[in-house]
């Protein structure tokens, strides 16, 4: 064995934080804003994998690609967290209106 190769590991480390790290903002994201902020997630992903094209080194651009596309799959779940603060499971922000079962705009 000539040599440990630690790259993998700190990929898979990294993403787990990175995830981690997502998971509490889309909570906050549509607590404060609600779905509306999709397009920042968009704008997130895009540049991450902008970032991870251009980047040559290896470790850093497979970290911008996991980047990216948590901040896509972050769109899918700021909409799927919509749906779990109006089943109850998450708080409701009193500042803001939220949809019916309808699609309707309600009271707050």
């Amino acid at each position: 064995m000539e040599s440990i190769h630690f790259h993998g590991l700190l990929i898979g480390i990294a993403t787990f934080l990175i995830i981690g790290l997502f998971h509490p903002i889309v909570i906050k994201s549509e607590y404060y804003w609600g779905t509306r902020c999709w397009w920042v997630f968009l704008l997130l992903g895009i540049a991450g994998i902008v970032a991870a094209l251009f980047i040559a080194d290896i470790l850093v651009s497979a970290l911008c690609g996991v980047f990216a596309f948590s901040s896509f799959w972050s769109i899918k779940e700021i909409f799927e967290q919509e749906e779990r603060v109006l089943k109850g499971w998450f708080p409701k922000n009193p500042k803001r209106t939220y949809p019916d079962v309808n699609g309707r705009k309600m009271e707050k």
